[in-house]
């Protein structure tokens, strides 16, 4: 998970809304108009996110997501339509926005507290350091034994290194770790940042401190 900052709504949206001022979510399924404007709110949120799922960071696209409301449609009709409280999500199931459901989030990330309230390992754990963290990382499942898998695979790939005077591999130096640290939060081809980048962050910014 990483801090999304929500920007303005797609203009589509705006101009629904303006249209329809006692629509709710559920009601864009019903038009063309507004199954265009669902598709042009996952652009926006796409965007926003650097094409990273809200919750595991796992790379996706407009085919491999969908529109995923914080605070659920069914905990408060005021915001189903409301862009400050929609993501993109991937659609892996019983994790991220399937596992979500219906259920509350104690710490989501639109609170800055998902930067330092959930820590990643070189194992590929992740750990919760408050209770709100930890009741997230339950609901969302992730610390399932898949994500646990890419994230491991990821820091093998990336800050481990053949040893040149031992047997085995050792981590990358301090220097070349803020390098790669600094690349991973920065957005690549078309605006995209690198698949599970946040989280390679995270691992970095504690090995460094």
């Amino acid at each position: 998970m990483r801090w999304i900052q929500k920007g303005a709504p797609p203009p589509e949206l705006t101009a629904w809304l303006h249209a329809n001022p006692k629509g709710v979510y559920n009601d864009l399924n019903t038009t063309l108009t507004g199954r265009n404007v669902r598709r042009a709110i996952r652009c926006a949120a796409l965007a926003e996110q650097g094409c990273l799922c809200a919750y595991c960071c796992a790379r996706i696209d407009g085919s491999t997501s969908h529109n995923e409301h914080v605070v659920p449609q069914s905990a408060d009709r005021s915001r189903t339509t409301d862009f400050t409280n929609i993501v993109a999500s991937c659609n892996a199931r019983n994790q991220c926005g399937d596992a979500h459901k219906n259920q509350q989030l104690p710490l989501t990330p639109l609170n800055t507290r998902c930067k330092t309230d959930l820590q990643y390992f070189l194992s590929g754990r992740v750990k919760g350091t408050t209770q709100d963290a930890k009741e997230t990382i339950r609901i969302l499942k992730l610390d399932g034994r898949s994500l646990r898998g890419i994230r491991k695979s990821m820091v093998d790939t990336l800050i481990y290194v053949p040893s040149e005077t031992l047997e085995g591999l050792h981590l990358l130096d301090d220097d070349l770790l803020e390098i790669l640290r600094d690349d991973m939060q920065r957005d690549g081809d078309e605006g995209c940042l690198s698949p599970y980048g946040p989280i390679l962050a995270n691992i970095i910014d504690q090995l460094l401190t």
